[in-house]
Formats: C-alpha cells, sequence, structure tokens
C-alpha cells in the first residue's frame, strides 16, 4: 500500500492498567508493580495495533497522564485550578496553572518513543504537547518574577528538545497535537488567538531545517474526550486557512466526523503548501460505529478528487482516549476502527492504482 495511513495517538488503557494507576495514588502498589504493568499495557497496545496490518505505530500514550500534561508529570511548577475546558456534553477538564518559573519539562516524550521501539516491529511516531497548548498554561494574572514573554521563550526551549529528542530517536514522525486551534476560534472570533498560537508553534517549527520539518506534523480536531468535543460547531473555514501557516510538513485534520467534509477538503486543498502532505481522518472514535473499510475508502477517494495522491494520506479523526481516565471507547472499539481504516486506505490505494 503506498498511501500512508498513521493513528494519531492515543489508545483506550486497559482496565488492568487504570487500576495500577489508581492505587499507586493510593500508595497501596509499588512503583515496580505499577511499572510492570505499565509494560503488559505497552506491549498489547502495539502487539494489538501490528496486527491490524498499520504500517506505522504509536505507543497509545498509555502511560501518559494526558496529551497535554505529560511534561509536567511530578513537576511542583503548578497548581491543579488553571483554565477549564468546557465539552458539549456538559463536564470540563481543568488544565494546570503555572506558579513558578522558570518553565522545564520534567518527562519528555523520547521516554514514551524509545519504549515503544523496543516492542515494536514497525516505525514509531511520537505525539507531542504543541507550544500553543503550553502557552495556556500560564494564568491571566501573571507569575510573580516570570514574565509571560519569558516563559513562551522557555517554552519554545523545551519543546524544541522535546521534538528534537524524538527525532534524533528515530522517530517515524513528530506529530504536534493542537487542538486548542479550533477552540481559539470560539474563544476568540477575531482570531487573534489563532493566530498568535500559529506564531509560536512557527517559532518552534523555525528551529529546524527543511528535512527534519518534513517528519514534523501538526493535528487538529474538535477535542475528543468521554464521547463529546469542545469546539465541532465551529465553522472549520474558519481555523484551515491559519492552520495551514504552520511550517509543518505533515498535517492531521479530523474530517470523519464533518457534516460537509467536500466544503472541508475544498478549503484544504486552497491551502494546502506544496512541501506539506495532507492526513485526513476518516474513523471517527467518538461515533462508537466501527467503519466499514468500503466507507473508509470512499472517504479515502473522496479526498483524492481534491488533493493530489502523492501528497495525502489516512488517519484517525484523533486519539481514542487523550485523558487517561476516559474509557468511554472501548479498547476493541479503537483496534477494530483503526483495523477498518488500514484495510480501507488499501481498498483506496488499489482504486487509485497507487
Amino acid at each position: 500500500m503506498s498511501l500512508p495511513t498513521e493513528q494519531i495517538g492515543s489508545i483506550p488503557r486497559p482496565a488492568a492498567l487504570i487500576d495500577a494507576f489508581a492505587a499507586h495514588s493510593a500508595g497501596s502498589l509499588s512503583a515496580d508493580d505499577l511499572a510492570a504493568a505499565a509494560d503488559d499495557a505497552l506491549r498489547d497496545t502495539i502487539v494489538r495495533l501490528e496486527a491490524t496490518g498499520s504500517p506505522v505505530v504509536t505507543d497509545g500514550e498509555q502511560t501518559k497522564s494526558s496529551f497535554a500534561t505529560y511534561p509536567l508529570e511530578g513537576s511542583e511548577q503548578f497548581a491543579a485550578d488553571g483554565i477549564s475546558l468546557p465539552f458539549e456534553d456538559g463536564h470540563s477538564r481543568q488544565l494546570p496553572r503555572l506558579v513558578s518559573g522558570p518553565f522545564r519539562y520534567t518527562v519528555r516524550a523520547a521516554r514514551y518513543l524509545r519504549a515503544a521501539q523496543g516492542v515494536a516491529s514497525v516505525p514509531v511516531k511520537q505525539a507531542v504537547i504543541a507550544p500553543s497548548a503550553l502557552s495556556l498554561f500560564y494564568p491571566e494574572g501573571g507569575v510573580p518574577g516570570y514574565t509571560r514573554e519569558e516563559f513562551l521563550a522557555d517554552v519554545v526551549d523545551e519543546a524544541e528538545a522535546d521534538v528534537r529528542d524524538c527525532l534524533d530517536a528515530g522517530a517515524h514522525a513528530v506529530q504536534l497535537d493542537f487542538t486548542e486551534g479550533r477552540l481559539s476560534v470560539k474563544l476568540d472570533p477575531s482570531k487573534e488567538l489563532l493566530r498568535s498560537f500559529v506564531e509560536l508553534n512557527n517559532r518552534l517549527l523555525e528551529r529546524f531545517s527543511d528535512a527534519e520539518r518534513a517528519r514534523i506534523g501538526v493535528h487538529t480536531c474538535p477535542g475528543g474526550d468521554l464521547d463529546s468535543t469542545h469546539s465541532l460547531d465551529v465553522d472549520y473555514a474558519e481555523l484551515l486557512p491559519d492552520l495551514f501557516r504552520i511550517q509543518a510538513g505533515r498535517v492531521y485534520i479530523q474530517l470523519a466526523s464533518e457534516k460537509d467534509p467536500r466544503r472541508v477538503l475544498e478549503t484544504a486543498a486552497r491551502h494546502l503548501r506544496p512541501d506539506q502532505v495532507l492526513f485526513v481522518g476518516v474513523v471517527d472514535p467518538v461515533d462508537p460505529v466501527v467503519e466499514t473499510p468500503e466507507q473508509v475508502r470512499d472517504r479515502v477517494l473522496l479526498a483524492a478528487e481534491f488533493i493530489p495522491v502523492e501528497r495525502l494520506g489516512s488517519c484517525d479523526d484523533c486519539g481514542f482516549s487523550p485523558f487517561a481516565d476516559d474509557t468511554s471507547t472501548s479498547r476493541e472499539v479503537a483496534f477494530a476502527k483503526i483495523a477498518a481504516r488500514v484495510e480501507g486506505t488499501a481498498l483506496a490505494a488499489e482504486r487509485l492504482g497507487v
């Protein structure tokens, strides 16, 4: 199959791992036993991903607290009462709040990458959090003795090290998670916030060569948590022109859950740069119904009407469980959807003669 297809990131954690984290937090499980449970979950995840025929896998984010907070795990620089992100079903997620500087990562993503590479027999990609998301951790009232400008400079430095470590470790690709992009349009219809996010992410990406940026991607979606989203009601056309200004060589967009994918693809085709490959979402992690390979095939073929086939790939709309406690989608459903994506993309490639 010559059409690339990739997982976005997270896979629902097995119940045994979720229970192990809870027991460790309560002090009733040792660190060694927790590590053993995590190793079991990672191995099972990668074995099952490879069984779907996936040509590229991730670690399923099995041991991340969330896609956004992994760099802060164990840090004493944060309080729990940061910005609250409301979802359409009424629940919310609260981000951490920086209380002291200078900002430093306590965990780097290459740790997850190397663990996965030790198990996988196919290439491994690594998802990392974008600087724009980290910028939301700085409080509106400021931090004593540490300006926002100093914080953002440290964020870019730390994010560069995070990405570079993964590239140096042999990641197939490094994906910046930019779920806050569409949300920013909801929070600020003037799009000044969105454009500040784009510029901040480009401050990171300008530090890499063209060859390195070809291996760096950016992913956007309307958020996905507990089978709900935070910004699906925002017109995609308000985001996409600015999204493609991000200097990443790979762009992963949610598409399967869009009501009018043709309109989205028309907009994407107008703004996709010559040096970018577009991965379109062909399965929806929020929908409990497993797509058929034929549905996936047809979604890829629709995208090929707008995007040159040599610059086209497929992906999931977003991660299946970006927060560790999200069990709204089962592992079985997630793997079934991924298998349908892989098979359906192969069917589309055959139809397209590539």
